[in-house]
């Protein structure tokens, strides 16, 4: 799993809101700056962690500044979910579903990382007792906006930002219950000009998020294996759902064949679905 995630700088003018962004940066706080005057990061880009319901424990991110100037940041929680689109979206701690932004506490909260250094930012995380399933945050670190281009007769003043961030999926132990369902299932068999399709859509109706590890065996009418693929890894928030696509471009004989897919997910549950079909003649 890619642990960066990609920076945008925002940009404020005097009359209009701050933009959201999430990820690791490379711009600066200045109009065309230069990549070596600004370069930071921010490590890990995603934690995945399971904890014991009431029990506080600790993490720690690691921000790294390449400025030629310190730079102070300061830590925010905010929740993240996904909307019809499966877009993160963002909202203020307790708006979102299973937040785990009132849980989390910045230590420092504010802090300054040095120049051409690296600053480590601890955060305590205390779970109610009660808690089951997953739950979700993101942890922002942010910079002071500072002034980019000054007002004139025909624009606002526009301020700038360093804003990075860290998914936090948390998963209170032994309460996790799992299940999926998959629908909608269509196999397209090769042909001239095409490929093995095997496309299906999953929802995950467990209490909590899955990376659903996806493969498709194909075997002939002997049940031997003649073909496999494996499908993308993605990430599922509790009943979230989204379509997967495989797909196979090597040729088969004629005849009849069975794609099997398979489904890994959970703390190794496992789903299957065969889907017979026939290879015309070459």
């Amino acid at each position: 799993m890619n642990t960066t995630v990609r920076f945008h700088t925002r940009l404020r003018r005097a009359s209009a809101r701050w933009v959201i962004a999430l990820g690791i940066l490379f711009c600066g706080l200045m109009p065309d700056p230069s990549p070596a005057q600004v370069t930071m990061g921010l490590t890990p880009g995603m934690v995945n962690q399971t904890f014991k319901p009431g029990q506080p424990f600790d993490l720690e991110l690691v921000v790294t500044n390449g400025r030629e100037a310190p730079i102070q940041m300061r830590g925010v929680a905010m929740d993240w979910w996904y909307d019809e689109k499966n877009e993160k979206i963002f909202g203020p701690p307790g708006s979102l579903p299973r937040s785990a932004s009132n849980w989390i506490e910045f230590v420092p909260r504010q802090f300054t990382v040095p120049a051409k250094g690296a600053y480590r930012v601890k955060l305590v995380v205390t779970p109610p007792a009660t808690a089951s399933g997953g739950y979700y945050s993101v942890a922002f670190l942010e910079s002071k906006p500072e002034l980019a281009q000054p007002a004139t007769a025909e624009r606002n003043a526009v301020f700038t930002n360093v804003r990075l961030g860290c998914l936090l999926l948390l998963s209170a132990e032994d309460t996790e219950e799992y299940s999926i369902v998959v629908s909608e299932a269509q196999l397209s068999p090769p042909g001239p000009n095409r490929n093995l399709a095997l496309d299906f859509l999953l929802e995950n109706q467990s209490n909590s998020h899955i990376f659903p590890r996806v493969e498709m065996a194909v075997l002939d009418a002997a049940r031997e294996l003649v073909a496999k693929s494996q499908g993308e890894t993605k990430r599922f928030l509790p009943r979230q759902k989204d379509r997967m696509t495989m797909t196979w471009g090597g040729t088969l004989p004629r005849g009849n064949h069975t794609a099997i897919l398979t489904i890994v997910y959970g703390k190794d549950r496992i789903y299957t679905q065969e889907f017979p079909f026939t290879v015309e003649g070459n």
